[in-house]
């Protein structure tokens, strides 16, 4: 999952593949039967991290808004590495050609504006978020910033910028 996070499907041969896992070109077929299946696994074992991440984040009780800023900057990457979302990297390298692509990046989006929806509509019920507007709608928006937010990491900038925006963001609910 690391190689392809960091030199993406196509910059990624199975050699270097093979040498990541540390075993030999021919096992890496034997085993994975081709590079594009090995993706599709690293793909969904990084979907299954991130819900867990957010599921564990949002778990136990106090105050969302905190959690929901912490959530953002990690989803996208903000001061951990310039390499965005490895979900939304995929989506943009391959989403066109590749509907096995797009339909683990949907599962992926949809359950985490999910997660969203139900902690803006917790902060809701608790004060710490107006109700002027749907927690559908919001948890939409959020998605769609941390979606950008991991494209402007990948491209550079100071995690103190990207906070700003995840603390404006936040805070505007």
């Amino acid at each position: 999952m690391d190689l392809f996070w960091r030199q993406g499907y196509a910059g990624t041969t199975p050699q270097e593949l093979a040498s990541e896992l540390g075993i030999g070109k021919g096992s890496l077929y034997n085993t994975f039967e081709s590079k594009h299946a090995l993706f599709m696994r690293a793909l969904e074992r990084y979907s299954e991290t991130r819900l867990e991440f957010l599921s564990d984040m949002f778990a136990s009780p106090g105050p969302v808004r905190p959690r929901l800023k912490e959530a953002m900057a990690v989803l996208a990457g903000v001061g951990e590495h310039r390499r965005g979302c490895v979900m939304v990297n995929a989506a943009a390298e391959l989403g066109t050609a590749d509907d096995e692509v797009n339909r683990i990046a949907d599962h992926l989006f949809t359950q985490i504006e999910g997660v969203f929806r139900q902690a803006i509509a917790k902060g809701q019920q608790a004060g710490e978020f107006s109700v002027d507007q749907a927690a559908e709608t919001t948890a939409s928006e959020l998605l769609a910033a941390v979606v950008g937010l991991s494209v402007l990491v990948k491209a550079g900038g100071t995690p103190e910028r990207f906070r700003a925006v995840i603390d404006g963001i936040v805070d505007g609910l």
